[in-house]
């Protein structure tokens, strides 16, 4: 076995993805040394989540690199709601707080090539790929980490704490013996990146049918997602399983469109019982999943990574008692994650079939009128989830 040469890190982060690319972000700039472990040799290519909130954004900006994100990226400037094809009303998220009156759109993978060549840049040892992680022991005064790299030579690492962001199937999770709750919805969807032939590259449509929701964001290069809701899991995406309800349902062609990504998927909800277990740590998929209708869930993780940051700097400091300073953080991002979930299961409820449609439209229409535009604006940008001590 060969020892790592970051004995003296004060933190391992075990996920190489969008939270453990952050956090690492943020522990070096409040100088708290730190190393990444990540299981894969490559970054992955796939779209999946998409959506960058203003809050996100803040915290970018506070690091110095929110522009790298907004040069590549396609602002949604306001969103339009319709019951079945019919326009009901608009949400403008100029309202915002500035300067970031728009929620961004980007590929997955394309977020995280930027935070890992921001990362690289700081530190260009701070991130170790095609190293998987095999055992975390807490040994009560310090962790020991033990992984392999892509040859089968074994390393370990020993820090003050270690922080799990290796997502839904979370070794570190699993090995601290932390359980979880919750599971599987019944709901099902389908989605597919095409040539935007809509003509509004600054605009999403949310169109809750009495068949089931159709969302359509735009994406960068002039191309859009569509999200459909589905009576049934489909094991294998076609263009038609996007194309077909689409255009029966709301009248719109994407025959003649390229297609770029097809992608069937479930939802559930699951949150850890801690996100804190002595030297063990939690952020992001790790420790919650809430269903993606609404595009909450990296950017949760974000303001996970954020205030772990700041609780991390407080004890490595000296300025503040560890105990009292992590079961904070554990109270302030469980409390966070409740409510990311049930804002998601709300937005699910609305893009169901409806049971009593005439309810469902009254309360559509009066959460669009003029005086509650500014706050479904607040509460589509998730404002109300990024709270710390000041």
């Amino acid at each position: 076995m060969t020892r790592s040469p970051d004995t003296d890190r004060k933190v391992v982060i075990v996920g190489g993805g969008p939270v453990g690319l952050f956090l690492a972000c943020c522990l070096h700039r409040v100088s708290v040394s730190c190393t990444v472990l990540e299981r894969d040799k490559q970054p992955h290519t796939h779209s999946r989540s998409i959506g960058v909130h203003p809050v996100s954004l803040e915290l970018f900006a506070k690091l110095g690199f929110a522009k790298d994100f907004i040069e590549v990226g396609q602002p949604i400037e306001q969103g339009h709601a319709y019951i079945d094809d019919t326009y009901v009303g608009t949400v403008s998220f100029s309202s915002c707080p500035p300067p970031f009156g728009f929620i961004l759109m980007l590929p997955q993978h394309v977020t995280e090539q930027i935070l890992e060549q921001r990362l690289c840049g700081l530190d260009p040892l701070l991130m170790q790929r095609n190293a998987e992680v095999k055992q975390c022991v807490d040994w009560g005064d310090r962790v020991e980490v033990t992984y392999k790299d892509g040859s089968g030579v074994s390393g370990s690492v020993e820090a003050d704490f270690v922080v799990g962001c290796d997502g839904i199937d979370s070794t570190i999770r699993q090995q601290a013996g932390i359980g979880v709750y919750g599971g599987p919805y019944a709901d099902t969807y389908v989605m597919g990146d095409f040539a935007d032939n809509t003509g509004r590259l600054t605009e999403a449509d949310i169109y809750l049918h009495r068949d089931g929701l159709i969302e359509s964001f735009p994406l960068p290069g002039r191309r859009r997602r569509w999200v459909v809701k589905t009576d049934v899991p489909i094991a294998k995406c076609s263009r038609n399983d996007v194309e077909g309800p689409v255009k029966q349902r709301i009248h719109h062609d994407l025959s003649n469109c390229e297609n770029y990504m097809l992608s069937a998927f479930g939802v559930q909800q699951i949150i850890t019982e801690t996100f804190v277990k002595n030297r063990v740590l939690l952020a992001g998929d790790a420790a919650h999943i809430i269903s993606p209708i609404g595009g909450q869930g990296m950017n949760l993780g974000w303001l996970d990574a954020w205030d772990l940051a700041r609780a991390l700097a407080q004890i490595c400091s000296g300025s503040a008692d560890h105990d009292t300073v992590l079961r904070g953080y554990n109270t302030r991002r469980i409390k966070a994650a409740r409510k990311a979930r049930r804002r998601a299961e709300f937005n699910m409820y609305l893009g169901r079939k409806p049971r009593y449609p005439m309810i469902r439209n009254a309360v559509v229409r009066v959460m669009l009128s003029r005086p509650l535009r500014g706050v479904m604006a607040r509460v589509f940008t998730m404002r109300g989830l990024d709270t710390w001590p000041a």
